[in-house]
């Protein structure tokens, strides 16, 4: 299948899963709005072996995305645009803490993990865990991840995911998404404008809102 057309293709169901997740958590007509729910607890492995949690990134920006040391594209090049987003935040980025959550734990251990995301920057942090710890995280952030196999062999698949990397705010709560396509500048300069309104008491964007 050509690239383009599949990636278009993750794109679409990615954005109907969202949309879809919106859309339960609407309020019935008068009543009031419930905010939408995205992330939660977790326990996962970090590449030195150590067990971390939600807790352990408490007061620091997150930026949490999914996807696969196998990944072809999407997942290189995502990582690639944050780790230059973090030199273009200069000293704010010491405020921020990149997260890449794997969705294929039987492959990706926690030395595996370890050497891909410090291929990027050293300050992403690539987290692993057990089959049910990483279904417990990815149905928590609403996130998307299925496996399709190419063939006989152990490592013939490919694996379709969702493509959001979702920021969440120094308190752990879910304060807006960017898409997987996002240039370093944009998401340099969303993240400044998210941690500029934190520091003026303002509301960081709206976390109900589709990611653009």
């Amino acid at each position: 299948m050509d690239r383009r057309i599949a990636a278009v293709g993750l794109r679409t169901l990615s954005t109907i899963i969202f949309a879809i997740a919106l859309t339960m958590h609407q309020a019935p007509a008068g009543a009031a709005a419930e905010p939408l729910t995205v992330g939660g607890p977790f326990a996962l492995l970090a590449p030195d072996g150590t067990t971390v949690t939600d807790q352990t990134y408490r007061g620091k920006w997150l930026l949490v995305y999914f996807g696969y040391t196998f990944c072809a594209d999407t997942c290189p090049l995502t990582l690639s645009e944050i780790a230059a987003a973090l030199k273009k935040l200069g000293p704010d980025a010491a405020n921020l803490q990149p997260i890449f959550i794997t969705i294929d734990p039987q492959h990706d251990t926690t030395e595996v993990m370890g050497q891909y995301t410090q291929s990027f920057d050293p300050r992403i942090i690539g987290l692993t865990g057990s089959r049910q710890q990483i279904d417990t995280v990815t149905m928590a952030y609403g996130a998307y991840a299925v496996s399709h196999k190419t063939g006989p062999g152990a490592q013939d698949y490919v694996m379709d995911h969702s493509i959001y990397i979702y920021v969440m705010d120094p308190q752990g709560k879910f304060a807006r998404a960017f898409d997987a396509d996002w240039s370093a500048d944009r998401i340099a300069a969303a993240v400044r404008e998210l941690m500029t309104q934190s520091r003026q008491g303002e509301s960081p964007g709206e976390p109900t809102s589709q990611p653009r």
